[in-house]
């Protein structure tokens, strides 16, 4: 069975982000399923699909494997604290 790909312009963390180790303002997050986001500009983060955006970032990384994205990202601007 093929797993459908969907292409995003908001990144929703539903609280799955970690921070990476010795890197200001870089997260680490994965979600089910294929999903595409753009390289290198500037998107809106949320918490939730239907709650107020948070910030903005930048995609820096992007993987998929088995059935998942996984993806690195940069917060640039944050307006609650994370």
């Amino acid at each position: 069975m093929t797993m459908p790909l969907t292409l995003e312009w908001t990144l929703v963390t539903e609280g799955k982000e970690e921070r990476v180790k010795d890197q200001d303002n870089l997260f680490k997050m994965s979600t089910d399923g294929y999903r595409l986001y753009p390289i290198q500009d500037q998107i809106e983060i949320r918490r939730h699909k239907d709650s107020d955006q948070i910030g903005f970032g930048r995609i820096i990384e992007l993987t998929w494997r088995d059935k998942k994205t996984f993806c690195i990202y940069q917060l640039d601007s944050l307006y609650s604290v994370n």
